[in-house]
């Protein structure tokens, strides 16, 4: 009796208890024309954020996030290749106009703007919202080549 009640522990311990695992929860796929899509060009990366008009977060990619890795990151190629991603998905939620909001120095800032055009996009407008210092921090020092 004590044998047996042995190999039914050893059974359901390997089947994990026969308990199944709750299945993952699907995304719903949300019905929203109008979109803001922020675009943050550092000198390392480019982030592009498709959100809907209250802020709620639609999808994002980034160059990393593409692939690239290293000094390959801050190229505009990269940044035009995640601007694309970006838009895949946003336009699978319905998105047809999307207002853009630029942020930050980097080198894949108009190439985000072209690949945002490229997935047919109607964009109302174009801001720059970078912050530009009134002489506070002191900036890194020239590189000498």
């Amino acid at each position: 009796m004590a044998e047996a009640q042995k190999k039914e522990k050893e059974v359901s311990a390997a089947t994990g208890g026969a308990e199944k695992a709750a299945p993952k929860k699907r995304k719903s796929k949300k019905n929203i024309t109008n979109a803001v899509a922020h675009v943050n060009a550092s000198f390392n990366n480019t982030i592009i954020c498709i959100s809907d008009m209250q802020g709620n977060t639609i999808s994002w990619a980034s160059a990393g996030m593409m692939g690239f890795k290293g000094s390959r990151k801050s190229t505009p190629y990269a940044a035009q290749v995640a601007a694309d991603a970006a838009g895949r998905t946003a336009q699978e939620h319905g998105v047809k106009t999307v207002e853009i909001i630029v942020k930050g120095p980097g080198s894949g800032r108009e190439s985000a703007l072209r690949g945002l055009q490229a997935c047919g996009f109607v964009i109302t407008s174009i801001r720059d919202i970078t912050p530009v210092p009134h002489n506070g921090c002191r900036p890194p020092k020239r590189r000498r080549v």
